[in-house]
């Protein structure tokens, strides 16, 4: 049987995967749905720190807090649940609100593979301003750049060549 470490481990890293996948539903069919009215902010030029889009992180951030809180001990699944969430929240701050778009102080450069693929697909992400159309719904995924923007031109949206 394996140690509970290893139990706790593997929870935190498959509620971090998981994250990712609810992440992609909760952005493409609540942020670019009826959840548009908080989220529009993030798809238009920010006005000082803070956008009414942030709400969506104190929502997702209150709820990893109560599974933990809720967690009467460390031993508890929920407990690491709840920690999974916050190491996707944080990788989340990191490379979307840092990386993508320099809320945060971040290196100006990355070199190709991953980070630059993740990048680009968030500015394709961006370069659609309505709710609809939308490509890459992702966080820490990011499709081929070739697929998203072959998807932009397949909805008639204006892509750069390069």
């Amino acid at each position: 049987m394996p140690s509970a470490a290893i139990i706790n481990a593997a929870i935190l890293i498959v509620t971090v995967a998981a994250m990712e996948l609810v992440a992609w539903a909760v952005h493409r069919y609540v942020m670019h749905g009826f959840g548009w009215g908080w989220h529009r902010s993030h798809h238009e030029p920010r006005h000082g720190h803070l956008e009414k889009n942030d709400l969506y992180g104190v929502l997702f951030g209150a709820l990893a807090l109560l599974l933990i809180l809720a967690a009467a001990n460390h031993a508890s699944p929920i407990y690491w649940i709840g920690i999974g969430m916050t190491a996707y929240g944080f990788l989340y701050f990191l490379l979307h609100d840092g990386l993508v778009h320099r809320r945060i102080p971040m290196p100006r450069r990355v070199g190709g593979g991953y980070l630059k693929r993740l990048i680009q697909a968030h500015r394709l992400h961006h370069a659609v301003r309505s709710r609809e159309g939308g490509v890459s719904f992702g966080f820490l995924y990011a499709p081929p750049v070739r697929k998203l923007k072959d998807q932009l031109r397949r909805q008639g949206e204006p892509v750069a060549q390069r």
